[in-house]
């Protein structure tokens, strides 16, 4: 007689080492060969690959210059931006993701090569997004622009192809030394882009009182890298620069005589009429009413 025996399989945990479960973002860019991306920061990871030409590439306050077939990744709140050499018009693929495994350190301030292999990758991962989103490869994406018909598994295999990349990428160590790619002409620009932003964010806040903590949450770099900067770029200090760029709004304004002097202090956010009188005379060398009454104001008024 036959005796059916059970029998217990041990059953193994298996560890991820990288997961992703959510994409922000997924590009295939042809761009011409002037192209420029003033750029931003974000609080996910983002890669740019290049796929054919070059670009120069800004990450924080370093410029490098990436070929064919090479990537950088931006960590989180990691400012950057890119534009073409205006020889070659570039193809470029974007992709941007939410992960939080301690893995992803490796991806920190490298420039990787890479091979056969993470191209096939790439490709698949392109393959899929069409798959998925009802979207040319160069527009966002949203939870709105999924296929009615998505082909069966296609966001899986996104976030599967993206995971294998990442490990391929650790895996081969196909890392380049980031100093052997820096470009002075590329710093340099990349230095004086963040300095101009720096100037449209005080013009875009002119009636607040900025502090330099306000420019490292935006430009997401530390009080002592925005102080040197801007005093390298400009030969003034950041909060000068700022305060003379309401001074020299306020005579903007006297000139127009349309508010008396409490009502511009108000509007520049200056705390009392009396602190606005004094950081004036300070600057101009006159008080608003000397100044108001004088030549100088008459002869900076614009012409019709």
């Amino acid at each position: 007689m036959s005796v059916n025996r059970r029998v217990e399989y041990p059953k193994i945990p298996l560890d991820s080492v990288i997961e992703i479960n959510e994409i922000v973002s997924l590009f295939y860019f042809e761009y011409a060969k002037d192209f420029v991306f003033q750029g931003e920061s974000h609080d996910f990871w983002e890669f740019l690959y290049v796929d054919k030409g070059q670009v120069e590439v800004m990450a924080d306050t370093e410029g490098y210059q990436l070929q064919q077939g090479e990537m950088i990744f931006h960590k989180p709140n990691e400012f950057h931006s890119v534009w073409a050499n205006g020889k070659i018009a570039p193809n470029l693929i974007v992709v941007s993701f939410v992960c939080n495994s301690p893995a992803m350190k490796f991806f920190e301030n490298k420039i990787l090569k890479a091979g056969e292999e993470e191209k096939n990758i790439l490709a698949n991962l392109i393959r899929e997004r069409t798959h998925c989103f009802n979207k040319r490869l160069n527009e966002f994406i949203t939870v709105k622009d999924k296929r009615p018909d998505e082909l069966f598994g296609a966001q899986q295999l996104i976030k599967i192809y993206l995971e294998l990349l990442l490990i391929t990428l650790i895996r081969n160590n196909t890392a380049i030394k980031k100093q052997e790619r820096i470009s002075s002409l590329t710093r340099r620009r990349a230095e004086d882009d963040l300095v101009n932003r720096m100037i449209c964010f005080m013009k875009q806040n002119i009636e607040k009182n900025l502090t330099v903590d306000d420019f490292c949450r935006e430009f997401s770099l530390s009080r002592t890298r925005i102080k040197s900067l801007f005093k390298d770029r400009m030969q003034t200090g950041i909060i000068q620069y700022f305060r003379r760029m309401k001074i020299e709004r306020a005579k903007e304004l006297i000139r127009e005589e349309n508010y008396n002097f409490s009502e511009i202090a108000e509007r520049l956010g200056f705390s009392s009429v009396h602190y606005f009188s004094h950081v004036f005379k300070k600057i101009t060398d006159m008080t608003p009413s000397e100044y108001a009454v004088s030549v100088k104001s008459k002869a900076e008024l614009p012409k019709e």
